[in-house]
């Protein structure tokens, strides 16, 4: 981060979202979970807008566009992968570029579409899929430093986030178009956050949830819990910042800026994150 200013004093809310790939973008889905922290309250979950009780992929999307848009800096975890291992961009001869890496992903995985399932891509009734594969043991250099994340490409397997990774990278480019320059999406955008930038982030609930009582919460909600609660911890202790400043030689930088980087992997041992959630 740059300028004088901690994390704390840049960031006012933190947004936990705990993703899900099931169905369709409007469907409305009980895996699909935000939560928010402001001030010192503790975080809570925020409701679905309208009377229907949960959030749908799309909502989620238009209610971060609104977020994003405001005036005030906020701090998103959103837990689905946000790039593809080098591997990926080496087998189709993409060039090693995030924006243009999301804008061919869409077009062949069209998983933004109000009818659309990520099953329908795979099995070809829709979009160009089986032009853009990957290889389940293939894994992203972050994914790699944190041992337990499952490859992007790994369906159907318990703790996967293949399929919430393929029908939310469409979103990520959706929000991206509608905000411009007020999000920073790390780390493609760079290492350091400017001020005054809301920050978007890839987060892996697992590295904090279990140093949290999950109460009545279900662990949808309560992996979403703790993502809000960590960034706001993070922040105040400005842990959030050293999160940002990966300890990475030159080559393994310029890998993170393509595949991305899950934050807090590499910068947040695993007794540091049960101390920063115990400090609220």
């Amino acid at each position: 981060m740059t300028g004088s200013g901690g994390a704390s004093e840049r960031f006012d809310r933190f947004v936990g979202i705990d993703y899900s790939g099931a169905s369709t973008p409007l469907a409305r889905l009980p895996g699909l979970r935000v939560y928010c922290a402001e001030g010192d309250a503790d975080a809570v979950e925020v409701p679905a807008p309208g009377p229907r009780r949960h959030w749908s992929r799309r909502g989620v999307a238009e209610w971060l566009v609104e977020r994003l848009r405001e005036a005030t800096p906020l701090a998103v975890g959103i837990d689905h992968g946000f790039s593809f291992p080098l591997a990926y961009f080496e087998r189709h001869g993409l060039a090693l570029d995030w924006p243009a890496f999301l804008e061919d992903f869409r077009q062949h995985w069209p998983t933004d579409g109000d009818d659309a399932r990520v099953e329908q891509v795979r099995l070809g009734t829709l979009g160009r899929g089986a032009l853009r594969t990957g290889d389940s043991r293939w894994r992203r250099l972050t994914e790699l430093r944190a041992r337990s994340p499952k490859s992007v490409f790994h369906f159907d397997v318990q703790g996967s986030v293949a399929k919430s990774t393929h029908a939310g990278l469409p979103w990520l480019l959706h929000v991206r178009r509608q905000i411009g320059e007020r999000a920073h999406f790390w780390p493609f955008d760079g290492f350091d956050v400017p001020e005054g930038r809301s920050l978007v982030a890839e987060v892996y609930p697992s590295l904090w949830s279990r140093h949290l009582a999950s109460g009545s919460r279900t662990p949808d909600q309560h992996d979403a819990y703790a993502v809000a609660t960590w960034l706001r911890a993070a922040a105040r202790d400005r842990r959030l910042e050293s999160a940002f400043r990966l300890q990475l030689e030159p080559a393994e930088r310029s890998v993170a800026k393509i595949e991305g980087w899950i934050l807090g992997v590499g910068t947040l041992l695993e007794d540091e994150a049960g101390s920063t959630l115990g400090r609220r």
